[in-house]
């Protein structure tokens, strides 16, 4: 059985998604692929979308935020003539061949752009077999409108209303939650994940702003520094070595243990309380799956304050801004157990650990149970 998995390098979140489905569906034998689309025309190209993509939400992000907000009103199908529709033919006619040569028996994408191509492939002819879109945030992206699969994994059911508004069925929507690695999935004891970290037993808070590490990461310690409580800090600055090494300079009152990239992300939030983060949408799964409360800061215009808007709105998160301090919302998680048992039991409603295994036992058991009898059998359209 084949799996292909369609994304697009726009952030890192699509692509750890589909790296996800990759992982549980080759644990069940299938062969997989993960096709970057614009990788594929041109490497060129995906490169430029990517440091694009990076470039305007930490430099021009009101500006993206704006042009986002500008798409995501949108309900209705693009135009099949306009300019982005005649692109979208275009980057689909280049995928063709690729696509009927490793002849999948699945179409998986989690990027809503693929699920344009996807769409359009289908209507051509050259796609027969089942099609699933996933949503990667806990907002609909905008071009998810312009596509017609099969099934769309959602994160939640309280995002029915907003795809059935873009027109999409709701007999179509699988609230699984964002597929995130196996490992989310599983817990490890404070103190063995502490000890495994080599740091001290005691209260922890995991700080984490994203691969770039966004906004004024040291300041922000410096204020938690300074509360007077005791506890410790986990905090990962990822590609940024600037900020990495300034925090390294510090001479800090508490505990501070500075990371970049890390590949332990899973076993940092079994050793935390409580993580202050952006709220990306994987981050905001993988912390939702590890039932973890969360203290949101610097969003991003666009999907990211969107999701921080769910969670907020969900009691599943405390929200960071310039009328509320990070030292405040420590003093409320730190001094109000009410309010960290009703965060602990929104988070646990919401967080879905095993998205992954969730999708691959439903097309197992719906879209693929007859593909050895009727090939590329196709369920709905």
């Amino acid at each position: 059985m084949k799996l292909l998995l369609m994304s697009i390098r726009a952030g890192y979140g699509h692509h750890s998604t589909a790296k996800a489905i990759m992982e549980q569906f080759e644990n069940n034998g299938f062969e997989c692929e993960m096709l970057d689309i614009f990788d594929y025309i041109n490497r060129h190209l995906g490169n430029s979308i990517q440091d694009g993509y990076l470039l305007s939400t930490k430099y021009l992000s009101e500006t993206y935020g704006k042009v986002y907000g500008r798409f995501t009103k949108k309900d209705e199908p693009y135009d099949k003539h306009s300019i982005i529709g005649l692109l979208s033919a275009l980057v689909s006619k280049k995928l063709e061949k690729y696509v009927t040569d490793f002849n999948p028996d699945l179409i998986i994408g989690t990027h809503s752009y693929a699920g344009v191509v996807m769409s359009i492939l289908s209507s051509c002819g050259i796609v027969t077999c089942p099609t699933i879109g996933i949503v990667t945030d806990f907002t609909v992206h905008p071009f998810w409108e312009s596509t017609l699969l099969d099934y769309y994994v959602i994160p939640d059911m309280l995002l029915s209303y907003e795809m059935c508004k873009k027109g999409i069925p709701q007999e179509k929507l699988l609230p699984m939650g964002i597929p995130i690695r196996s490992q989310f999935a599983m817990k490890t004891d404070k103190r063995q994940a502490r000890e495994s970290l080599m740091i001290g037993d005691k209260k922890t808070i995991l700080v984490m702003m994203g691969s770039m590490g966004y906004g004024n990461m040291k300041k922000m310690l410096i204020e938690m520094d300074e509360y007077p409580a005791d506890f410790q800090i986990i905090c990962v600055c990822g590609s940024n070595k600037k900020m990495k090494a300034d925090i390294d300079e510090y001479s800090w009152k508490k505990s501070v243990y500075t990371y970049g990239f890390v590949d332990n992300v899973d076993i940092m939030m079994d050793a935390a309380d409580f993580i202050i983060s952006k709220p990306g949408g994987l981050t905001t799964s993988e912390t939702l799956a590890k039932e973890l409360p969360m203290i949101v800061i610097n969003p991003l215009p666009g999907q990211e304050d969107r999701n921080l808007n769910f969670l907020v709105n969900n009691g599943a998160a405390i929200m960071v801004n310039n009328t509320y301090t990070i030292s405040e919302a420590l003093h409320q998680l730190l001094s109000c157990q009410w309010c960290v048992d009703l965060l602990k039991e929104s988070v646990k409603r919401l967080g879905k650990p095993n998205a992954a295994a969730s999708l691959y036992e439903f097309a197992a058991k719906n879209l693929l149970a007859n593909s050895t009898e009727t090939e590329n059998s196709l369920p709905l359209r």
